[in-house]
């Protein structure tokens, strides 16, 4: 799996692949501009900026949109890890929890360090052929270092039936 996710480190850290992956698979976060800062095995840090398509009615990042961009700092952990693995496992988010601390304007970083956890996740699968299910938290802050949000997304992970 070590290699699977170090081949699609290099690929969605390449501008070009970045944009048609988000096109592709998030075409929503391609229009709301968020953007992979950093990954690697154990984390990843996502950002999104207030501007004219992210705001809401009160002058700050509307809650969908920093959702979106938590959930990517999960999400492409876990798609790394499953990148091309076999058997294939299927991801998907099963609970989302999020508090809100702060309004959300200017840049807002959101970092999950639970690459370990995910990892490990998915190879329980692959091991048993069973759904595991994780919390995974990803922390928001603005330019000042303030926390403005906290979510927390419940992942499910299965392996693949290869028999049938």
């Amino acid at each position: 799996m070590n290699s699977n996710f170090e081949k699609f480190k290099k690929s969605i850290t390449h501008p070009l692949k970045y944009r048609l992956f988000m096109i592709t698979k998030l075409p929503m976060g391609f229009i709301a501009g968020l953007k992979l800062a950093d990954i690697d095995k154990d984390k990843a840090v996502v950002s999104v900026r207030f501007k004219w398509l992210t705001q809401n009615p009160f002058k700050s990042i509307y809650f969908a949109v920093l959702s979106m961009a938590a959930e990517l700092s999960t999400g492409i952990l876990s798609f790394a890890n499953v990148y091309n693995s076999k058997p294939a496992v299927s991801m998907l988010v099963i609970k989302l929890q999020g508090e809100f601390y702060k309004k959300a304007v200017g840049k807002i970083t959101f970092t999950c360090t639970d690459g370990g956890k995910i990892t490990d996740a998915i190879q329980q699968s692959i091991a048993t052929g069973e759904g595991v299910t994780i919390d995974c938290k990803s922390v928001g802050i603005n330019e000042q270092n303030e926390v403005v949000a906290i979510f927390i997304f419940t992942w499910s992970f299965k392996a693949k039936n290869t028999t049938a």
